[in-house]
């Protein structure tokens, strides 16, 4: 957890970065800071490249230009297992759990990589800290649970790997309003537990409430940048994504 009078580090900076699909450019020329410690939320209308750029970054997605570092490291070049190595996990936008696992399988898979592989129960310990409910549906399927409940799934199997970066794509998409408010709690939890989080949400308020940082994407490209509650105030944010 930063200190205050203490350095921040850039854990992960995006320079230029563009990424295609075929002809098409995706992502154009992207540039962004992830600061340790930090909550960094990526904002956009459907089809602006969110998902694409956090593809981009886990290495599931080539880029075709720019360079992306982290922790110092360049890593553009690296494939998807030896980026999550590194430290930088993705929760999935629809969650993506393994329906006929339980609970427990699908969270100590989480722990699959060199880094935690060994430290499975206390990471078990942390994760039900975040989500009690887990813990008592450990041994129920997965696929039978609610879809708050599949979603705490996701996000646990995301800090089961012992992130230094969680990237989640869309975490509170088709849940209720209460899982929602749940949802963003546990987001901030997080941050405040030492791990920097980067997300990609539709829910343009809640982000921009508890961001430190917020990047507006349109169609491939960053139009806006600036700190979250800044930007609750901006005219064009009011207009285009709160309806204001």
């Amino acid at each position: 957890m930063p200190i205050l009078g203490v350095h921040i580090m850039q854990l992960l900076d995006l320079n230029n970065v563009t990424t295609k699909y075929g002809d098409m450019t995706a992502i154009r020329d992207v540039s962004l800071s992830v600061a340790e410690g930090h909550i960094i939320s990526i904002v956009g209308s459907n089809g602006a490249g969110k998902t694409t750029l956090l593809n981009t970054i886990s290495g599931v997605l080539p880029s075709a230009g720019g360079t992306i570092t982290f922790a110092g490291k360049e890593i553009g070049h690296l494939p998807p297992h030896k980026i999550v190595e590194e430290g930088i996990i993705q929760v999935p936008e629809g969650r993506l759990l393994f329906p006929d696992m339980t609970v427990l399988e699908n969270l100590e898979l989480g722990a699959f990589n060199r880094r935690s592989r060994k430290e499975i129960p206390a990471l078990l310990k942390a994760v039900y800290n975040y989500f009690p409910k887990l813990e008592d549906r450990a041994d129920q399927l997965a696929g039978t649970l609610s879809g708050g409940e599949q979603q705490m799934v996701a996000i646990g199997r995301g800090l089961m790997a012992r992130p230094k970066l969680l990237m989640m794509d869309e975490p509170s998409l088709g849940l209720s309003p209460l899982v929602v408010k749940t949802v963003f709690e546990t987001i901030s939890k997080i941050k405040s537990d030492g791990i920097t989080v980067l997300l990609v949400e539709q829910n343009v308020l809640q982000s921009l409430m508890i961001s430190d940082d917020v990047y507006v994407l349109e169609n491939g490209s960053i139009i806006l940048n600036g700190q979250g509650r800044e930007l609750l105030n901006d005219p064009r944010v009011r207009e285009a994504y709160l309806g204001i």
